[in-house]
């Protein structure tokens, strides 16, 4: 299957080395023309366990190349995959303005039925954002399709993370078209789950929130240990056994951090906000504020911690 992955970040480098490792031919575009110069010449802009050594089997190889030419690249693509930045505004919304460039250009370069990915991590509702764009720019009407292929990478094992993922969350208006996905990950032989494309949205925002609310929730049963003459670390121990709640992400400590979490909590808050539906009201816990302490059961409400534990 001939491939164009846009962006040679973290994501879409891991994405485009992976995927011509199973045998495609894949095209990674980047605007910036220093770093596709490096990559070229068998420099990485990231490093990653085995990343470098992929890179250069399968460039050596001819099944992996980079360019700056975003327009013969789509044309030549029969799937397209968005991984481009989408870093937080000010506001805590996400920015979507690479992502609009690139649909922009998609949509001006198409020349025949393409199925493009949001691989992204983007906001519900950018699916449909994505389509409009493409739809708005072309000069004549050609058929395309739009499928949520959300990441679930962990620096230091993303390649591990994209071979042997613990699910491959795919998205897609109809399933004819999520089974051109599912035949592109066919060699991994890993668990899919097939979704309408804003629930595909949704799942990589709630699991990232949901990690750091467990993170949060351990931190503000840490100060109610210290208060209480508890033993955090065999509390830990006693919840983590529970099969319902597993020992994963519930350790105390300084909070959650990198480059995730955080605006992802944050742009799940926002959402509602920039919403014209009528969404329920969501608190989330946010790296850059205090963890909420649960009361105790003869406390009316919750009550603030009086020494909250530090977040990066």
């Amino acid at each position: 299957m001939n491939i164009c992955v846009v962006g040679t970040g973290y994501v879409g480098l891991v994405t485009g080395a992976v995927f011509a490792d199973l045998g495609n031919d894949v095209v990674c575009v980047d605007k910036d023309q220093d770093k596709i110069a490096a990559l070229k010449a068998g420099g990485m802009p990231i490093y990653e366990p085995g990343l470098e050594e992929m890179v250069l089997r399968n460039a050596g190889d001819g099944r992996l190349s980079f360019t700056s030419d975003l327009a013969v690249s789509v044309r030549h693509a029969d799937v397209i995959f968005i991984a481009v930045g989408t870093p937080p505004k000010d506001t805590g919304e996400t920015d979507l303005s690479h992502v609009e460039s690139v649909a922009a250009e998609i949509g001006r370069s198409m020349n025949r039925y393409k199925v493009v990915v949001n691989k992204s991590t983007v906001p519900v509702g950018t699916g449909g954002f994505v389509r409009e764009v493409i739809a708005r720019h072309q000069s004549r009407a050609i058929e395309f399709d739009v499928v949520s292929n959300p990441e679930f990478l962990r620096e230091g094992s993303a390649i591990e993370d994209t071979l042997r993922p613990d699910r491959i969350v795919i998205g897609a208006p109809t399933q004819q078209v999520a089974m051109t996905l599912v035949e592109l990950y066919a060699p991994l032989e890993r668990p899919m789950i097939i979704t309408d494309l804003p629930s595909a949205e949704v799942i990589k925002y709630a699991s990232n929130a949901f990690l750091a609310a467990k993170i949060s929730f351990i931190n503000a049963i840490s100060n109610v240990c210290e208060a209480a003459g508890a033993d955090v670390t065999q509390v830990m121990k006693g919840m983590g056994l529970d099969s319902r709640i597993g020992g994963a992400f519930l350790q105390a400590g300084l909070g959650y951090g990198g480059s995730c979490f955080p605006k992802d909590v944050d742009s799940l808050i926002h959402t509602p906000r920039t919403s014209w539906r009528q969404w329920p009201k969501l608190s989330v816990p946010s790296a850059t504020r205090p963890s909420p302490c649960w009361a105790w059961p003869s406390s009316p409400t919750p009550t603030t911690c009086a020494r909250p534990r530090a977040s990066r």
